[in-house]
């Protein structure tokens, strides 16, 4: 059977988007450009969302003191290595928040690494409170000439979740950012994370109804992943009855009912996350995230289930 996204997969995956747009594999490559947050320097708040602590997510290649060509060099010897097929890549700004500086120095980390020829687009990950309209305006004219993705944390969609993590920024303004972006034509992405404390399976099946209705694009899911040294590993300590704790079975029958009310047009990035060895608080599933996502796609066969199979449309 081939779904409507034009494949036989129960979910409109992003390697098959890619494919399909492009006629071959592109290979993201993580750059840290040397940015920080609002929530860190004090703009509008300190010490960062209790959850961060970036190391735990950061290729090896990933060094903010080399240049973004220099990073993309050896992500792409990395790549070449494990990926023998990899041709394409977009260079990923992914530690912190990657808009958050004036223009001009946006435009010039972004043109570095537009001027590597395998190079093909940018992804922008960000806050939705980093953006502004000239930063938008930009960004639009910069999506007529190359492959480009703006990428918002947004992480949850309750704002009492949102005010316990220090995030510095409301649901409302996840909105605004993410509604902002798609009426200028440009392809957005969001995050959320599974697991906050305080937050319950029916606030998950809420997350994804709204997700529905939201312009994006694309979407991550990752599990909350507790960090040790972070405040919310802190947290976790004083109050674990306040976490949800997921088994691998569970988490994956939640993603199966999420991904069921999700439309089908909206390209699913990730449903799980990883970390670095030996940084996480809790023990993981004992899988690397293949595994998790062949186990996801053979309970999506078992149940008959697949994406948007219960998505309703609002007016």
């Amino acid at each position: 059977m081939s779904y409507s996204w034009g494949t036989n997969r129960r979910f409109n995956a992003y390697s098959d988007y890619f494919r399909r747009e492009y006629g071959e594999r592109v290979q993201k490559i993580s750059i840290n450009a040397g940015f920080t947050c609002p929530n860190r320097d004090g703009k509008v708040g300190w010490g960062g969302c209790t959850f961060c602590d970036n190391r735990a997510f950061n290729p090896s290649y990933k060094d903010a003191h080399s240049s973004v060509t220099e990073q993309i060099i050896k992500g792409m010897e990395f790549h070449k290595k494990r990926y023998r097929k990899a041709k394409r890549y977009l260079a990923y700004f992914q530690a912190f928040s990657n808009t958050y500086a004036d223009l001009e120095h946006l435009q010039k980390l972004y043109e570095e690494a537009l001027a590597v020829p395998e190079i093909m687009g940018i992804v922008v990950g960000t806050r939705p409170d980093c953006v502004d309209e000239e930063k938008l305006d930009y960004f639009a004219e910069l999506s007529k000439r190359c492959h480009l993705v703006l990428e918002y944390g947004i992480e949850s969609m309750l704002n009492q979740s949102l005010l316990r993590v220090n995030r510095g920024h409301d649901v409302e303004k996840s909105r605004w950012a993410i509604e902002e972006t798609a009426r200028r034509g440009i392809h957005v992405g969001g995050h959320l994370i599974l697991g906050l404390p305080g937050e319950q399976r029916s606030d998950y099946l809420h997350t994804a109804r709204e997700l529905a209705d939201w312009p994006l694009d694309s979407v991550k899911f990752h599990q909350l992943q507790l960090i040790r040294g972070t405040a919310m590993a802190r947290e976790f300590e004083k109050k674990p009855g306040d976490f949800p704790s997921f088994t691998l079975e569970e988490y994956l029958d939640l993603m199966m009912e999420i991904m069921e009310l999700l439309p089908p047009w909206l390209v699913i990035e990730r449903i799980a996350g990883e970390v670095t060895p030996g940084m996480g608080l809790l023990e993981g599933w004992g899988l690397r995230y293949d595994g998790v996502l062949k186990a996801f796609e053979k309970l999506l066969e078992e149940e008959d289930s697949w994406q948007g199979k219960k998505f309703i449309a609002r007016k």
